[in-house]
C-alpha cells in the first residue's frame, strides 16, 4: 500500500472512515485526523461532510482547523478535495445558514430549487445520475468512462461566482454545478466513496495527479 500522506478531516461531520476505507481498497493509506498540526505534514487533504452547513463551520472552528486548513490550500497550496458538505464549506456562504463559509472559491450554496420547473423529482436528490465533466483536461476526470455516473445525496448544491470554476455538471430538474475546481482545490458534490468503479477513479486521480 503506498503512502501517500493523505489526510482525511475528520471534524465530527461524516463519513471519514468510508473515504479511508475506499482509498485502501485501491491502494493508497491515508490518516483521519481532527488536530490542526497533523495537516502540516499532509501532502493532500480530503474534507468529507455530512450534515447541515453551520454546524459544520462551527464544528471546524471548535476544532481549530479553519486556520490551519485555509494555510494549507492557500498559502502552501496543497491539493485539497471537498466532498460533498466539505465543498459547501468552501464557498462563501449557504442559504443552509447563517455563518460566512471558507470563502477559498467565489459563490453560494443554494437549495435545489423546482419553481421554475414542471417536475415531481424529490428533494434530496438521492441516488445515480449521469457527470458530464466542463473541461476535457480536468485532472480529476482522468480515465473515467464518458458515461461516468456518480452517487448524490443532496438537497443543496454550490453556485460558482466564475464559471471557470465549475468543473462538472448534472441534471436533475435543471442542470447545477457538481464538481469545482480553483487552483489547487477541489470539490465534488457526489460521493465518491459510495460511487464504486468511477469513484475509485476519481479518488485515484486526485491522489495522484492533483
Amino acid at each position: 500500500m503506498h503512502n501517500k500522506n493523505i489526510a482525511i478531516v475528520d471534524y465530527g461531520m461524516g463519513n471519514s472512515k468510508s473515504v479511508s476505507n475506499m482509498l485502501r481498497k485501491i491502494g493508497f493509506g491515508a490518516f483521519i485526523t481532527s488536530i490542526p498540526g497533523d495537516l502540516k505534514k499532509a501532502k493532500k487533504i480530503i474534507l468529507p461532510g455530512v450534515g447541515s452547513f453551520d454546524t459544520a463551520i462551527n464544528n471546524l472552528q471548535q476544532y481549530g482547523l479553519i486556520d490551519s486548513l485555509t494555510d494549507c490550500a492557500i498559502i502552501k497550496k496543497i491539493p485539497v478535495l471537498g466532498i460533498c458538505l466539505g465543498m459547501h464549506l468552501f464557498a462563501n456562504n449557504s442559504e443552509e445558514g447563517n455563518l460566512p463559509g471558507l470563502c477559498w472559491i467565489p459563490g453560494q450554496v443554494r437549495k435545489i430549487n423546482f419553481s421554475k420547473e414542471n417536475t415531481i423529482l424529490k428533494i434530496p436528490h438521492m441516488g445515480w445520475n449521469t457527470v458530464k465533466p466542463s473541461n476535457e483536461d480536468t485532472v480529476l476526470f482522468k480515465d473515467v468512462p464518458q458515461s461516468m455516473r456518480f452517487y448524490f445525496v443532496h438537497s443543496y448544491h454550490f453556485v460558482c461566482d466564475n464559471p471557470e470554476n465549475i468543473l462538472a455538471t448534472c441534471h436533475y430538474g435543471y442542470e447545477f454545478t457538481c464538481a469545482v475546481k480553483k487552483e489547487n482545490i477541489y470539490g465534488v458534490q457526489f460521493h465518491p466513496e459510495k460511487s464504486h468503479k468511477f469513484g475509485m477513479q476519481v479518488l485515484k486521480n486526485f491522489v495522484e495527479y492533483a
